[in-house]
């Protein structure tokens, strides 16, 4: 009976014997049995041999029974999306049960064009979507970003008067987050007269992708106040770790860590990686490896964040070690992995190791290079000073370099003052991208090291010709489970005067331990005592300052930056975690800077 081993003999009697004891049998068998038949299937052979006696007993056309044909084969994991279309195509007359099934099927399949065409021939044929229509429908306009289409379902559904039921309004919000409509989320949110721990889960990872990682914290804390009490999920609190990880936020992340080990109890791969790369990120190294160490399973995602991890915290070797580990672990390396393992050496500044990787990478693991790990050795080479052969390495590639290899380039000669190549680097970037202020003040800045005023001057009439400005440079640091946001000169803060008496109590403390402002860091024709009132007041200083004022006496500061750190703030830095005996963790756009008793593990190369 290979086929049937879950029918009982009595089933398979109906299905096999053609004898009048069969008729009999099939006559008294009520729906509900066929019902539990189909349950019993396990495969689509068996599911086969109930059909076939479902069109020899001429039940088929029983509008019941090809439902549940339709539904069993199109919602179970072993059916089959084609053979449950031909068997929907036979139903002369289906109701919306099957057009929900049959849409819900597609878009479990991923089938996401489908499921819409469903969609459209139902509303043709006239019959009414209902309730358990829209959110599949909707789901199949996120995962495709068809918001255009969104918007006209949602008018449909204010047609049909559904815009009231809890499970529709969520499917909307997940629609327009998804595809970008953050405004049109909200608006369907604030709307809501009832909200369930979905809808906030909705409406924060909504929030998540575009990246709006503060409202995200926000949203947490509102759902956590609101009335009724929302508990958090487990996919909300990974939505939230994706904020914490982002702006830096250690003492909230580690909350949601332990409020995730009290409420699960065993947390999955997925959860844990990203709980390793919100602790590396929040610079945390030592929690981020403690709970890769304690990984009971580890996919090669978990491998390649932990590279990443201490790829920024500069420890090169160490992530080397963790490669070879996941080598040995029999995990195949693919190219996302090597750009880590990669940007570790040139982080530690292990040229040697990073040109064995490359080769290695090509020769060893057979994966063609990508434009990254182009991007990779280029800034290995230029951050150890060999721009003649990064330049040279760019000239050779098999593909066209883009922005962010000539930016790596262009870097590098900063640090090293190569205006030759760095003119060459700046202009191949104002060719490909002629509108980002950032590389013309990358080259403004390396003119005005040598007192080229005027090259300066033309290099900021052409800005002003474009438009274009720069992002101000900021620093964001959480006290008090808040995050606060600075930037350079910031007086908007009602604290502001506090700081700045801070900042004066700190610049008195540093002159005894032999502190001298470095400025030349000032890139502008100003006298000597400007620059120093200039420098006092970056936006790192303020968080720093604005940190010891509201944080207990030795306890750890982190802070996060979007520009690469001065030499001077660095230097600053150093003196400060000795004055204060403070452990001062600092993410930049490039890596993390950990500061104790006046020194730095970037051993001043970064």
């Amino acid at each position: 009976m290979t086929g049937t081993t879950a029918l009982n003999q009595t089933h398979f009697l109906l299905l096999t014997n053609n004898s009048h004891q069969s008729f009999e049998l099939s006559k008294s068998f009520n729906e509900k049995g066929w019902l539990c038949l189909l349950k019993r299937c396990n495969n689509m052979e068996e599911f086969k041999q109930v059909h076939a006696y479902f069109l020899k007993c001429g039940i088929f056309f029983d509008s019941f029974c090809g439902s549940n044909l339709v539904a069993t084969c199109a919602l179970t994991k072993w059916g089959s999306m084609d053979y449950a279309c031909s068997i929907f195509t036979q139903i002369e007359e289906p109701c919306s049960f099957d057009y929900n099934t049959m849409i819900r099927g597609n878009v479990n399949n991923m089938k996401l064009d489908e499921a819409l065409l469903l969609y459209v021939e139902m509303l043709e044929r006239g019959i009414e979507p209902d309730k358990f229509t829209y959110p599949f429908v909707l789901k199949a306009c996120s995962l495709l970003g068809a918001l255009k289409e969104g918007v006209q379902i949602h008018g449909h559904v204010l047609k049909t008067g559904l815009e009231g039921d809890l499970f529709v309004e969520n499917s909307l919000i997940n629609m327009y987050g998804k595809c970008g409509a953050i405004k049109d989320a909200c608006d369907v949110f604030d709307k809501m007269g009832e909200r369930s721990v979905a809808s906030w889960s909705a409406i924060i990872g909504a929030h998540v992708c575009v990246e709006m990682w503060h409202e995200c914290l926000v949203l947490l804390g509102d759902m956590m106040s609101s009335e009724g009490r929302c508990r958090p999920e487990e996919s909300t609190l990974v939505s939230v770790l994706s904020a914490c990880t982002h702006l830096g936020s250690y003492n909230l992340g580690r909350f949601i860590h332990g409020n995730l080990l009290r409420n699960i109890s065993e947390l999955n791969v997925v959860v844990k990686t990203s709980l390793i790369d919100m602790y590396v990120k929040c610079g945390c190294l030592e929690k981020g490896l403690h709970v890769f160490r304690n990984m009971p399973e580890k996919n090669r995602y978990s491998y390649t964040v932990m590279i990443s991890g201490l790829a920024v915290h500069g420890h090169g070797k160490e992530a080397l070690e963790v490669f070879s580990e996941m080598v040995e672990q029999g995990l195949e390396p693919d190219d996302v992995v090597y750009v880590g393992v990669l940007s570790a050496c040139s982080h530690a500044g292990l040229v040697d190791e990073g040109l064995q990787c490359f080769k290695r990478m090509q020769f060893e693991h057979k994966i063609k290079p990508t434009i990254q790990h182009y991007g990779c050795m280029v800034d290995l080479m230029g951050r150890s000073g060999m721009l003649k052969e990064a330049y040279e390495l760019i000239k050779s590639m098999p593909i066209k370099p883009n922005d962010v290899v000539w930016r790596s380039l262009l870097s590098a000669c900063k640090v090293h003052l190569n205006l030759e190549i760095g003119q060459i680097a700046a202009d191949n970037l104002f060719m490909l991208n002629p509108n980002n202020p950032g590389d013309y003040l990358v080259l403004a800045n390396m003119y005005a090291k040598v007192q080229k005023w005027d090259e300066v001057a033309k290099i900021r009439r052409k800005m002003a010709d474009k438009h274009l400005v720069q992002t101000p440079g900021f620093s964001l640091v959480e006290a008090k489970r808040k995050v606060y946001k600075f930037v350079s000169l910031d007086k908007s803060s009602p604290q502001w005067n506090i700081v700045y008496d801070m900042i004066h109590q700190m610049e008195w403390q540093l002159k005894f331990e032999g502190y001298v402002a470095d400025t030349s860091q000032v890139l502008l024709d100003v006298d000597e005592e400007e620059k120093r009132e200039r420098l006092k007041c970056h936006s790192q200083k303020l968080a720093i300052a604005f940190a010891l004022i509201h944080t207990s006496e030795g306890c750890p500061l982190r802070i996060t930056r979007n520009l690469r750190m001065c030499s001077d703030c660095h230097t600053y830095t150093k003196y400060i975690s000795m004055i204060y005996n403070r452990e001062i963790t600092i993410r930049d756009r490039h890596r993390f800077h950990h500061f104790k008793n006046g020194t730095c593990t970037c051993k001043d190369y970064w």
